[in-house]
């Protein structure tokens, strides 16, 4: 059983316990968060959006890190022309936790809205 999911523009099938390296997510260390599935496959493949509405992708956050750095270099022959840069990627090491077919709970429902209060307009008297 394993899923397609989508992460910082980029696609990575997925098994679950596995550790996975995807460009830096906006969650701090040890938390979960839930991956977009894009396919899931186990028995059968699912494709359609509302099966995959269906499927639940969750990894934890094991770590932040940087990637290894990349040289940039630039020159043109015969005028004097040279650039160097390092770049080094912000990176997030997850692992998927949970990888499965099933129903998703119920988003919370609003509490129900109190009745406004409707304000009564004074008549126009002619003061008498």
């Amino acid at each position: 059983m394993y899923a397609i999911v989508k992460s910082g523009g980029k696609q990575y099938r997925v098994q679950r316990g596995q550790h996975l390296l995807v460009e830096r997510l906006p969650v701090a260390e040890g938390e979960s968060i839930a991956l977009e599935p894009i396919l899931y496959r186990s028995e059968e493949a699912v494709f359609d959006k509302a099966g995959l509405e269906q499927v639940t992708v969750t990894a934890r956050v094991l770590a932040h890190e940087r990637g290894e750095k990349l040289r940039v270099f630039k020159f043109k022959p015969k005028r004097g022309y040279k650039r160097r840069a390092g770049h080094r990627q912000e990176l997030t090491r997850i692992e998927v936790t949970e990888l499965g077919l099933g129903a998703k709970p119920a988003p919370a429902k609003k509490a129900a809205a109190k009745p406004k209060k409707v304000a009564k307009k004074e008549e126009a008297g002619d003061g008498a």
